[in-house]
């Protein structure tokens, strides 16, 4: 009887007909015909078709009929595989293994299975019991190399990948692995070579062209990092990473409005990435583009909240944008996760400064110089805090500590003459303009103030020439007018003076009430 239900379901798979076929031997087993050749075969018939889980079945109730059958345990193991068991695929392999000792394909298996599990010291030691009777077995010989690399012995797993490249020069998986290897060993000048071998068997390989890619950037050889970015988006336009990487070549190129395309179109990919939202960015702020570059950046922050990159950069935008209130409060964001970021702190400060806030940015600012004591900017804009606190004495300390740091620096010397100024001290106020308009510092308010300190000492022709200079630059200057006009009749050319005091009234009439005195 058996053997007429194997005869029908044999001719019924040799005719293709592989569903009549199952069912030809379920009805044996309807029948009674409970043998291990009728599990056998419906086994071998599920896993041809791919039906792994009702392959692994019939092998497994082929086991129970038969514990020492070898091929039925090394086949369930293999459907196993299949199924991602890998648990259960080592149980069975090792099964297999000692009931046939000599069956070369349960080792590779159970290697496999190990390798899977994370077992990689246990793998190497599959493998090596096969080599010792096949030194040369190809597959072994790469599962030690996995082995080994995945244990980070890279120099012993680099031998083996090369060894099996000597015997088979055209084992894309073992110039994968090498290639790999080399990546990671960061020599990109040996990943360049197996990457060329790799192009060579497989053009669209996209292991080799990353790895092209990854040694371009290495070389700061931007435009052919790009050029095998864009080969490899020819063949994989969904790469997100190709795309990300068009656009930092593309950056470093100095093509921001590439690089702005290229990492939306890694964000259509995958628009939940941070770093690639805080890049465009970037590209757009490049651009010009503020009101992208905001969008960009405010995007990476919902994502990231504490990205502080982003953070900053978007700070910096609403500045530029006029919302100062906004970067203030970002920039102390920033300061509560960051406290050694000086930039922010800086930023703050003058921020504060700007608003009216004299003493908190005086604080920022004294903050900033307390773990940066050398930090000429921080020292001036200190200076200028306490300037408009009232606090002269702490404002000239902060100025001569950044010419200390700095000198020559004209903003220094101007806020020195400033105090000079306020407290009286003329005589030291003009030598601190002299100076400043010696170093090349001639605006007309520069050039005004000074002629007005002259004036004040008793030097009217000097005070004159730099009234007339600064009337050359700005010729409605009302106040160098009148002035001017003080000058020139000290001087005795009381016909010019007039002339002066009438365009001085002619420029700022409310300057008449004061004619008489």
């Amino acid at each position: 009887m058996k053997e007429q239900f194997f005869a029908r379901a044999v001719a019924l798979h040799l005719d293709g007909k592989g569903d009549e076929a199952l069912a030809e031997l379920e009805r044996a087993l309807l029948s009674g015909e409970n043998s291990p050749q009728i599990h056998s075969a419906m086994g071998y018939i599920h896993y041809e078709r791919q039906q792994f889980e009702a392959a692994a079945e019939s092998y497994r109730k082929l086991m129970e009929l038969e514990p020492a059958n070898g091929a039925g345990c090394f086949n369930l193991a293999v459907c196993q595989e299949a199924l991602g068991r890998w648990e259960e695929a080592a149980v069975s392999f090792e099964r297999a293994i000692s009931l046939d000792p000599g069956r070369k394909d349960a080792y590779l298996g159970l290697g496999t299975a190990r390798l899977h599990l994370g077992a990689a010291r246990q793998a190497q030691e599959v493998y090596e019991r096969l080599l010792l009777n096949e030194p040369d077995c190809e597959p072994a010989l790469f599962g030690k190399a996995v082995a080994l690399q995945l244990q980070k012995k890279h120099t012993e797993a680099g031998e083996l990948y090369r060894r099996v490249l000597e015997r088979n020069p055209r084992s894309e998986p073992a110039l994968v692995n090498l290639l790999a290897l080399s990546c990671e060993l960061k020599d990109h000048k040996t990943a360049t070579g197996y990457a060329e071998r790799l192009l060579a068997l497989r053009p669209e390989s996209r292991e080799a062209l990353q790895a092209l890619t990854m040694a371009a950037f290495a070389a700061a050889d931007f435009e052919k990092a790009a050029s095998w970015c864009k080969r490899l988006l020819q063949i994989a336009p969904e790469c997100f990473e190709a795309w990300f990487n068009l656009g930092v070549a593309s950056q470093k190129l100095g093509n921001h409005a590439q690089a702005a395309e290229a990492y939306s179109r890694a964000l259509q990919l995958d628009p939940s990435d941070a770093q690639a939202l805080l890049n465009l960015g970037i590209s757009n702020q490049e651009n010009g583009d503020l009101e992208g570059a905001q969008q960009a950046y405010e995007k990476a922050v919902e994502l990231a909240p504490d990205l502080v990159p982003a953070l900053w950069n978007l700070a910096l935008v609403w500045e530029k944008r006029g919302g100062r209130e906004e970067a203030r409060r970002l920039y102390s964001r920033i300061l509560e996760k960051n406290p050694d970021w000086d930039e922010a702190r800086f930023r703050l400060g003058f921020l504060l400064l700007e608003s009216g806030d004299a003493r908190a940015a005086g604080e920022a600012f004294q903050a900033c110089l307390w773990r940066r004591k050398n930090w000429p900017e921080a020292q001036l804009n200190a200076g200028l805090a306490y300037w408009r606190a009232g606090e002269l004495d702490l404002a000239r300390d902060a100025f001569e500590k950044a010419l200390a740091l700095k000198p020559d620096w004209p903003d220094a010397w101007r806020g020195l003459a400033g105090i000079a100024m306020e407290r009286g001290d003329l005589e030291r106020a003009l030598e601190l303009q002299t100076r400043l308009i010696d170093a090349g510092e001639r605006t007309p308010e520069l050039l005004y103030n000074t002629g007005v300190l002259l004036q004040r000492a008793g030097q009217e022709a000097d005070a004159a020439k730099l009234y007339q200079e600064a009337l050359a630059e700005k010729p409605d200057f009302a106040e160098a007018l009148l002035n001017l006009g003080l000058a020139l009749k000290s001087l005795g050319q009381h016909d010019q003076a007039k002339e002066c005091w009438r365009k001085a009234i002619e420029a700022k009439p409310e300057l008449a009430q004061g004619y008489f005195h």
